[in-house]
């Protein structure tokens, strides 16, 4: 008598149709790697049931002939989602795991409403759905038996549990896509070259050997004296229990260095994972993960940014699988990067969000945080605190008021030591107030200068100052006066501040020494340092551009940028303080946005105040205030898009959120400039093979970012055109080379083709 063969319900066949994973496995080896990664934050069991039951719509007939066969597409994710949602409850954990299951593939959908169709992509529109009977699951896989949360029922403020939950959502997700990547992964392809990097401890030790010298340096009356002392007592505190920290550091004052020292020493204590730092501008995240990766090893640094390409260098493939979900012991990021994954719903940005628990996560510059989105930030920051074993560092020189902002249960402990005494010390200029002022009378200023850096809010009051100065110093202004903007492309940028600093007599590209290391390094004055040079720029000098100048001068707007803009004044310490100034003003007659209009207010009347009580713009307790009266004055605008309100308890829309959570808004498309040899290789590279992510970065160094209308209208007049055909908002090339100056820029003003300077 024959004994009936037990069908085999598969999973995956490998490419070369020779090995098979059956459903069960899959699950099985799904389920643990989830258990493993939720255990982090307490919920292990919750990862096992969703790796166990996200595939199991693949037990239809109807998927398993796709598979063998390539038969018609069958949803098999709706199924697990279906069998979890039939469970809810109050407080249920299964109508929770309902949108990881349904969304592992597609992304965490709405909650929708209970008149949504079966074709409605919300998760109540997909309980409608027809599927195919999935039935034969039950012989191979048990449902698993959870329990409730406890601690999502509701918080400390009496506020509802709804963000809370979605959180958890979101991460569990996290958990799961992940998971179900690296189990299909270690089928497919049986060998990966994966590589976590070295344990935190391990890390730690690297630095103390790096700083080690440093730490003997006691003498409080030098500069590398206190910037010992600060990384000292970084250290010290390295030991205090998971929480909240600041560390407001002075321009000079080596935070970058002392904030690794205090994550690593932090991480190895508590037995933490990594060191994730946040950062606002993606050319600080190259000048720190360079550092990071001096002192560490590269293997241990993961730079994650739209600016980074490990996939086309084979040395660097496991630096391009960890950038998939961040699995490496320090990761450099952005703060869109980082908080737009925290609200995303695409499974392909959500994957790496369980690797940020356990984590020490410094957010460089804090002061940066965008107020639109403030609230939503915050609540996430806490959950990350209370709810995911976290701890937070806020790292800046201008030290944001945001204490009003978290609960009252999180308190915070500052790691800078006597924290006014080391602004004092570390002050290298005056910041002054001219009021209001004219154009004329500021050009009348910038005649009587010799070497001097002048920031105004928009491009176009850069180009008319930077014009109406060259033409008043006339022939003799050649090579002496310098135009900066986003309207030269990267490389044309980067000449131009090369020539500034041989003019003013800096030798290097990048943060100085001092910043770099924590170390001063003993300087010449060179022969061009007595050069006349005077430059013009909007505010993208502000961050991570070494520039030195006797005078700057910076139009009102918020006190973060004021003093930004005073760490480009006698930046080297090279000059007596009283005979280094930047001037705040406000510019008669032009008009700001709205965000401009706010903090120039706010900025305004900190000024007055300070004033009339002898007190100082750069210090500590100016900059708390102003963020507090900017934040009281802003008020709903924390939370712009009403962010907070698509996570009520039961109806959460994931989706929806992630289409209004955009840090930098799309109203913008690139331009290549094919001005240079290089430039005009890419593009025709990009013409005649497409579009890859090497060329398209390769493109970045030459192109302009563009208005939209702005690039049509171009286009009407034949001055651009479509490079990367099909593609909506893809790259453009410049067609008319007379558009461009290599004095300012592309030249937005068109007139029968020709092009009129603002």
């Amino acid at each position: 008598m024959c004994r009936e063969t037990k069908r085999r319900f598969l999973a995956h066949i490998s490419e070369d149709g020779k090995r098979e994973q059956t459903i069960l496995e899959h699950l099985e080896g799904t389920g643990r790697l989830a258990e493993q990664f939720a255990e982090v934050f307490g919920f292990g069991s919750y990862g096992y049931a969703l790796g166990k039951l996200h595939d199991i719509g693949k037990y239809s007939f109807e998927f398993q002939k796709r598979l063998t066969e390539n038969g018609k597409k069958v949803d098999h994710a709706t199924a697990g989602a279906r069998l979890c949602w039939e469970q809810k409850g109050p407080y249920s954990p299964y109508g929770m795991l309902a949108y990881a299951v349904a969304g592992h593939h597609s992304g965490l959908p709405d909650t929708g409403g209970d008149g949504d169709l079966a074709g409605r992509g919300t998760l109540k529109g997909r309980m409608k759905k027809e599927l195919c009977s999935f039935e034969e699951y039950r012989k191979e896989v048990d449902f698993p038996a959870l329990s409730a949360p406890t601690n999502f029922r509701g918080t400390d403020r009496g506020e509802d549990p709804g963000f809370a939950q979605s959180f958890l959502i979101r991460m569990l997700y996290s958990c799961l896509v992940d998971a179900d990547y690296l189990d299909t992964e270690a089928f497919m392809k049986e060998k990966v070259e994966r590589d976590s990097g070295e344990k935190l401890e391990s890390l730690l030790k690297k630095l103390e050997k790096h700083v080690s010298g440093w730490l003997y340096n006691h003498d409080r009356r030098t500069v590398n004296g206190r910037r010992s002392e600060i990384l000292r007592q970084c250290l010290e505190k390295g030991t205090l229990p998971r929480g909240l920290f600041r560390l407001t550091v002075p321009t000079g004052g080596g935070k970058t260095i002392s904030s690794l020292a205090f994550a690593l020493r932090h991480g190895a204590e508590h037995g933490m994972k990594r060191v994730i730092y946040v950062i606002p501008y993606t050319s600080i995240i190259e000048q720190n993960a360079k550092i990071f990766s001096d002192i560490l090893g590269r293997e241990n640094v993961l730079e994650d940014h739209c600016n980074i390409d490990y996939e086309s260098d084979e040395e660097l493939k496991p630096l391009h699988l960890a950038a998939e979900n961040w699995d490496k012991p320090v990761v450099v990021t952005t703060n869109v990067q980082f908080f737009e994954s925290l609200f995303s719903n695409k499974s392909s940005k959500c994957r790496k969000l369980h690797n940020i628990a356990d984590s020490v996560i410094i957010f460089d510059e804090a002061q940066m945080l965008p107020c639109e989105y403030l609230r939503p930030c915050i609540a996430a920051m806490e959950e990350l605190l209370l709810r995911y074993r976290s701890t937070l560092v806020l790292c800046t020189a201008t030290q944001p008021a945001l204490g009003g902002l978290f609960r009252k249960s999180i308190t915070w402990e500052e790691l800078c030591p006597d924290r006014e005494e080391q602004f004092q010390f570390f002050k290298r200029c005056q910041i002054l107030n001219l009021g209001r002022i004219r154009r004329e009378k500021l050009i009348d200023r910038l005649e009587q200068e010799d070497q001097a850096l002048c920031i105004l809010n928009t491009k176009r009051e850069v180009q008319e100052v930077y014009q109406e100065l060259k033409e008043r110093r006339g022939q003799s202004s050649e090579g002496e006066i310098f135009h900066l903007s986003t309207q030269m492309y990267p490389e044309h940028r980067k000449a131009v501040l090369e020539e500034i600093r041989k003019r003013t007599g800096k030798r290097a590209e990048g943060k100085s020494q001092i910043e770099k290391t924590g170390i001063e390094e003993e300087t010449e004055e060179t022969e061009s340092a007595g050069n006349v040079c005077i430059v013009i720029a909007t505010s993208l000098v502000e961050a991570g551009v070494d520039l030195d100048f006797a005078s700057v001068y910076r139009e009102m707007a918020g006190l973060d940028s004021a003093i930004q803009a005073a760490g480009r004044c006698n930046r080297e310490g090279k000059r007596p303080l009283e005979e280094s100034r930047t001037w705040i003003f406000d510019m008669e007659g032009e008009k700001k946005t709205a965000e401009q209009e706010q903090r120039a207010e706010v900025m305004s009347g900190m000024l007055e105040k300070l004033e009339r009580a002898g007190k100082s713009l750069n210090s500590p307790e100016a900059a708390e205030e102003y963020f507090r009266y900017l934040y009281q004055f802003k008020g709903s605008e924390l939370d712009r898009k009403h962010i907070m309100e698509y996570f009520r308890p039961g109806n959460f829309s994931f989706a929806s959120a992630a289409q209004e959570f955009k840090m930098i808004e799309e109203h913008t498309v690139s331009l290549l400039i094919p001005v240079e040899e290089s430039a005009e290789k890419i593009a025709e590279e990009i013409r005649l093979k497409g579009c890859s992510r090497k060329r398209m970065r390769e493109a970045g160094r030459y192109s302009v970012s563009v208005d939209k209308k702005k690039i049509e209208e171009f286009c009407r007049n034949g001055i651009a055109e479509l490079l990367t055909e099909g593609e909506e908002d893809g790259l453009y090339v410049l067609k008319r080379r007379e558009q461009y100056s290599q004095e300012v820029g592309l030249l937005m003003e068109v007139e029968t083709g020709k092009a009129f300077l603002m």
